[in-house]
C-alpha cells in the first residue's frame, strides 16, 4: 500500500504531567481529521515517547520519502534553536524533513489564528458577552459563540507563559501580548511562571492598581501541565477573575498547525545549524 502523501509529527516539548500528552494527542487526532491524506503523529522531546527522531524513522520505514516536523512551541527558544533541529539530523538519510515555524509569532508576524485560539478559550472562561465585538476571525463563521455580543465587560488581560531566559523569546510573547490586547481593546500584561518576572499573580496586581477590576488570565499554554498549574495558583491568589484554559486543540489552533504544515511543505526543507 502506498503511504499517505504526508507524514507530518507534532514535536512538543514533553511533561511528567499526563495532561500534557493527552492534550498533544488530541491536536495531533485534530490536525489529521482535517485533512485525512496526512499521517499525522505525536512526538516529544522530553519526559514521554516517542521521540521525534523515533517518528521519523517509522515514517522511512513505512516508505515515506517527505515529512514535515511541526514543533508545538509558542516561541524560538533553546528547544526550537537545537533539540527540534538535532532531532531531524538523527532521521534516516531517505527521508527529506521539512522543519515549520513555531506556533507563536515569526520574523514580528503574530498569527491571527493564535489569537482567535486565545480569545476562544477567553470566550468559554467569562459570560456571555463579556468580549464585547473583539470577534473571532472568518474561520468561525457561523460557529461563533454568543459571548461575542453584548457590551464588553472585560477591562483587563494577563497573558500567561511558561517562561524562557531567552531575551528574543520574551519579545515575541510581549508582541502576542500586545496584540491580544489591541483586538480586545484592553491593557494586557505578560506574566511567566518561571524563568523570568513577572509571575501572573503581580501582573494581575499591577492592573488592578491600574484601575481594572474584570481581569482575566489568558493561558499562551498548549497544554496543561505543572507549570500552568503554577501560574493559574498565582493569579488566583491575587484574585483574578477569570481564567482561561490552555489552546489545546481549539480549532483555530489546529487551524494554525495545519498551516504551518502547508508552508513548510511550500519551501524547500532546511535543517538551522544546531
Amino acid at each position: 500500500m502506498r503511504p499517505p502523501r504526508l507524514a507530518v509529527t507534532l514535536v512538543a516539548h514533553g511533561s511528567r504531567d499526563p495532561r500534557a500528552a493527552q492534550a498533544t494527542e488530541a491536536l495531533a487526532r485534530a490536525v489529521g481529521a482535517l485533512h485525512p491524506a496526512w499521517d499525522v503523529r505525536a512526538s516529544y522531546l522530553d519526559h514521554s515517547v516517542p521521540r521525534p527522531r523515533q517518528v521519523l524513522a517509522s515514517f522511512a520505514a513505512a516508505g515515506h520519502r517527505r515529512a514535515v516536523l511541526v514543533p508545538l512551541l509558542l516561541t524560538a527558544a533553546f528547544h526550537g534553536r537545537v533539540d527540534v533541529p538535532a532531532e531531524i539530523a538523527a532521521a534516516p538519510a531517505s527521508l527529506d524533513v521539512a522543519l515549520a515555524d513555531v506556533l507563536g509569532p515569526v520574523g514580528g508576524v503574530v498569527p491571527s489564528l493564535l489569537l482567535d485560539g486565545l480569545i476562544t478559550r477567553l470566550g468559554d472562561a467569562g459570560p456571555s458577552g463579556w468580549l464585547g465585538d473583539a470577534g473571532p476571525s472568518s474561520w468561525l463563521g457561523d460557529a461563533a459563540p454568543s459571548c461575542w455580543l453584548g457590551d464588553a465587560g472585560l477591562d483587563g488581560v494577563v497573558l500567561a507563559a511558561a517562561g524562557t531566559r531567552d531575551a528574543g523569546a520574551r519579545e515575541t510573547v510581549a508582541a502576542a501580548a500586545a496584540a491580544l490586547g489591541d483586538r480586545l481593546g484592553v491593557p494586557c500584561r505578560v506574566a511567566y511562571a518561571s524563568a523570568a518576572p513577572p509571575v501572573s499573580g503581580d501582573a494581575v496586581r499591577s492592573l488592578r492598581a491600574a484601575g481594572c477590576r474584570r481581569i482575566a488570565l489568558a493561558s499562551y499554554f498548549l497544554a496543561p501541565g505543572l507549570l500552568w498549574d503554577a501560574t493559574v495558583a498565582s493569579a488566583s491568589d491575587a484574585g483574578v477573575s477569570y481564567v482561561a484554559s490552555p489552546l489545546t486543540d481549539t480549532p483555530a489552533l489546529v487551524s494554525l498547525v495545519a498551516a504551518r504544515v502547508l508552508a513548510a511543505v511550500a519551501r524547500p526543507a532546511a535543517v538551522p545549524a544546531a
